[in-house]
């Protein structure tokens, strides 16, 4: 707000976020095992990663059922989708 103490850069307070605190553009986005995330929704988006599997892996949306998380993890498995 107008009289905030973090707008104001009082002592103690965690600093704002700059352009010095970007990540290297090679590796943005990029999860611990050398993966991109991808999410996915049913086995059709599992599809498009078929080609594309060294680089991106695939994560199941919140909201998909158990019976088509299933489906799309042996799909996967036959993809070799991590």
């Amino acid at each position: 707000g107008i009289d905030g103490r973090h707008r104001r850069k009082f002592k103690g307070l965690p600093p704002h976020p700059n352009v010095g605190y970007g990540s290297n553009k090679k590796t943005r986005h990029m999860l611990p095992n050398g993966f991109l995330k991808f999410v996915v929704h049913n086995i059709a988006d599992l599809d498009l990663l078929m080609m594309h599997n060294r680089k991106y892996c695939a994560e199941i949306a919140h909201n998909v059922a158990t019976q088509n998380r299933k489906a799309i993890v042996e799909r996967a498995a036959q993809l070799n989708v991590c």
